[in-house]
């Protein structure tokens, strides 16, 4: 996770000014592909939620990846992107999961107060796919784009951190998460910002993590920015 924001930060100036604004010196390019690599940072929010459960603090995720652009008309405005990707994210909450000595795991509401930091993480390869429609031109390095999409996501790791009474521990490669995750996108914008949502459609939990006898039926919900580059 720290090295994946390392990483994100060292990379975020250079994707500021990657895309360069003076459209004279672009050479055009009958075949240009766009917006090739992306950069983004998410607020994750718990979706569908049991009502006990309630997020404690700010939550966040960071993807990073490249989405090969198939132009699909003569204009090249129109376009099929697959892509390949990492994201990491950081879930904090007030479920508190606990392992016994024959390695179950059980699930219960932490007591407000009762603790510092209680959040999970999680550390996923993913394959997006985008329908994408810009304004763009071989010389127009700023423009609307709208990209619509679905996105399917491989759990490599997980972990997850309490720190509270009666004692601080941590918890790694918990096997009641989901290894898969799939969800619709979309980013909207113009230029180098962009609006973008990523709406999962499974639950995070497997069937049998239970929260006082229901499966733990949420999902999560990624709101935040994208910018994209060549």
């Amino acid at each position: 996770m720290r090295a994946f924001r390392i990483l994100f930060i060292f990379l975020l100036p250079w994707l500021a000014t990657g895309q360069d604004d003076r459209p004279e010196e672009r050479m055009p390019d009958s075949l240009y592909r766009e917006d090739q690599f992306y950069l983004g940072v998410t607020y994750d929010v718990l979706g569908n939620a049991p009502s006990q459960i309630a997020q404690t603090g700010f939550s966040s995720g960071f993807h990073l990846g490249f989405i090969r652009d198939f132009p699909l008309n003569k204009k090249r405005n129109v376009a099929i992107g697959l892509g390949l990707g990492l994201s990491s994210h950081s879930i904090n909450h007030n479920l508190q999961i606990t392992k016994d000595g024959s390695g179950d795991y059980s699930y219960s509401i932490a007591d407000d107060g009762s603790f510092t930091k209680n959040k999970f993480a999680m550390q996923l390869i993913e394959m997006p796919i985008e329908f994408r429609w810009r304004n763009s031109s071989p010389v127009n390095y700023k423009f609307w784009r709208i990209y619509a999409g679905f996105k399917l996501g491989y759990l490599l790791s997980n972990s997850y951190r309490y720190q509270g009474e009666p004692k601080d521990y941590r918890l790694k490669q918990i096997e009641d998460f989901n290894d898969l995750e799939y969800g619709l996108t979309l980013s909207v914008g113009y230029d180098k910002f962009n609006m973008h949502i990523n709406y999962t459609l499974n639950n995070i939990f497997k069937e049998n993590a239970r929260l006082d006898g229901a499966s733990i039926d949420m999902n999560i919900i990624k709101i935040g920015l994208m910018l994209y580059i060549l």
